[in-house]
């Protein structure tokens, strides 16, 4: 007995009070990482650091990387589709914008052919606009603007340059074709880089420089090929370059504050109103009354009856509201830059469709330098975007 009480004593075999195998043994699972082992020990990194579950990192890594590539493609899915929606809701806009524009210079041609009378057509297409612009005042559509009397001293001369533009372009697009008009008026850019310099003090870089001489020199090859030219209907062209460039710089520079400027929508209505009671004394005055029954046989004996002749004339001027409207449109969504280039591209489209529809004569020298012009036209606007670079001291 006393014997086995010693070896039960033992000092080999320490005694622990309340021990239990099981504690000593089968530590709990969860509590596995907390074991007091020294920090600088493998097993002690390993334990910390491994995964739950017994899941090898790579793995884990792998796992999470498509998680996140599967959210963020999610997430980019609703940007995409707003992308692709403006995208094609300014492609419809400009495909509607050129469609507008040719049909209104074939009906305008149509209408100026048999009836020769550009500034009574002029008047009645601005007071066609002015109508459609009041019944957008009335019914809401748009705010109807507040004229003050300074304001409308300052719109007087923008109307006056609104009104000699569209007269002198109808009066070139009696004398010569559709193209060769067109043609003309790729120059703008030439006239609005003049006037700024001269009234703004804007001068050109050297690239904006450069795009111009393959402007002048196509528009001046074209000009000598021509088959239809007639110094009236290109002078008037040039002519109507000078004042509607006129027009825009002269915009620049008079509705420069708030107080004077105006949302370019009823801007366009308040010059066309304007522009109507400016034009119809004149009209009268220079041509007459040409709405008599004499006159309206005549355009019958040019191959337009009275019928066709009106809705003609009336599709002519709602083209022409309504393709001013949908550039300020297209305006509002993209850079002035950008928006140059699609007019650029909008004259080639003009000039080739009507090539096409009134079967036009064109030699290749011809149309080599309405080519030309054209290309520099697009130079022009991308020479636009070009900043000059900064001295510095």
């Amino acid at each position: 007995m006393q014997t086995l009480l010693s070896l039960s004593h033992s000092p080999s075999t320490p005694h622990f009070p309340n021990f239990t195998p099981r504690q000593k043994f089968l530590p709990q699972l969860h509590s596995f990482n907390t074991f007091s082992l020294p920090p600088s020990s493998p097993l002690h990194l390993t334990a910390t650091k491994s995964p739950p579950f017994f899941i090898s990192s790579p793995k884990l890594a792998s796992f999470r990387l498509l998680a996140a590539s599967i959210s963020d493609a999610r997430s980019d899915e609703p940007a995409k589709a707003s992308e692709l929606v403006k995208t094609l809701q300014l492609g419809a806009m400009l495909a509607l914008w050129y469609l507008l524009n040719i049909y209104f210079n074939i009906y305008n041609k149509q209408v100026l052919k048999v009836y020769p009378f550009p500034a009574t057509v002029t008047a009645f297409q601005f007071g066609f606009v002015s109508l459609v612009i009041n019944l957008i005042w009335t019914f809401n559509l748009h705010p109807r603007p507040s004229i003050r009397g300074s304001q409308l001293a300052t719109l007087l001369p923008l109307a006056l340059a609104h009104t000699l533009g569209n007269v002198l372009t109808n009066i070139s697009l009696c004398k010569v074709a559709v193209s060769f008009t067109h043609t003309i008026k790729a120059m703008e850019p030439f006239f609005t880089v003049l006037l700024s310099a001269l009234f703004l003090g804007q001068m050109p870089t050297f690239w904006v420089f450069s795009s111009l001489i393959p402007i002048v020199g196509g528009v001046a090859l074209a000009s000598m090929t021509e088959v239809s030219f007639n110094w009236i209907g290109f002078i008037t062209a040039m002519a109507a370059n000078v004042t509607n460039q006129s027009r825009n710089v002269l915009s620049k520079k008079m509705m420069t504050s708030e107080e004077e400027s105006l949302d370019i929508i009823n801007l366009y209505g308040v010059l066309t109103m304007i522009s109507f009671m400016f034009l119809v004394p004149y009209a009268l005055l220079v041509e007459g009354v040409k709405f008599s029954p004499s006159y309206l046989q005549y355009a019958a004996s040019q191959g337009l009856n009275v019928r066709e002749l009106c809705v003609r004339a009336i599709f002519s001027a709602f083209c022409f509201h309504a393709y001013q409207q949908v550039s300020y449109m297209i305006l509002e969504i993209v850079s002035p830059v950008t928006h140059s280039v699609a007019n650029s591209v909008k004259r080639v489209v003009i000039i080739v469709s009507s090539v096409i529809f009134f079967q036009t004569p064109v030699s290749p020298v011809n149309a080599l330098g309405t080519a030309i012009a054209l290309v520099g036209v697009f130079l022009y606007s991308r020479a636009k975007r070009i900043k000059p670079v900064q001295k510095t001291n």
